[in-house]
């Protein structure tokens, strides 16, 4: 009987977690810092643990491994802020680890043009290869202004993951 009421305990809380998870996901603002949701934040360090839960008593299922990765924060809970990365693979990290500095990695391969301008005619400044993190600077429709350690140049958005297709800012 006792281990049956905390399988339902169990239950109860993993299915109020998803509830909460799936709340957050639609367009909004979070539960905790009120920014919007989601959004695109990176990673800190140069290592993360990705848990379960929004808790240290979660069990941690990998770890990222990459500074500076985008990662599209879903959810909060406390300190803990559930995100995604690329491929839609998603769990709990501590806040204290994210950035808000915006980077965004190249999905195009094997790799894409970063231009002068915002224009497919404007010059080419770097060759970039498909999975560089970049730092975002600025948005327009189409188009994103990004920095290396030696470029800054000009990229389709379609060509990124770590912003989203209508967002724009300066």
């Amino acid at each position: 009987m006792k281990a049956s009421g905390i399988g339902l305990v169990a239950a109860l809380g993993l299915a109020a977690g998803l509830a909460a998870v799936s709340a957050s996901a639609a367009p909004g603002k979070g539960p905790v810092t009120g920014f919007d949701m989601p959004r695109y934040v990176s990673l800190k360090t140069d290592r993360a643990n990705v848990r379960r839960g929004p808790a240290l008593e979660h069990r941690v299922d990998w770890e990222f491994l990459r500074r500076d990765m985008p990662l599209r924060v879903v959810a909060e809970h406390g300190s803990w802020r559930r995100v995604q990365d690329m491929d839609d693979v998603s769990g709990w990290v501590h806040s204290a680890l994210l950035s808000g500095r915006r980077t965004v990695i190249v999905t195009k391969g094997p790799e894409s043009v970063l231009h002068k301008d915002a224009d497919p005619t404007s010059p080419p400044v770097a060759r970039i290869e498909q999975g560089v993190i970049l730092t975002l600077q600025a948005c327009r429709p189409t188009w994103c202004l990004l920095e290396t350690d030696n470029h800054e140049g000009w990229m389709p958005k379609a060509d990124l993951w770590g912003v989203d297709a209508n967002e724009t800012f300066e």
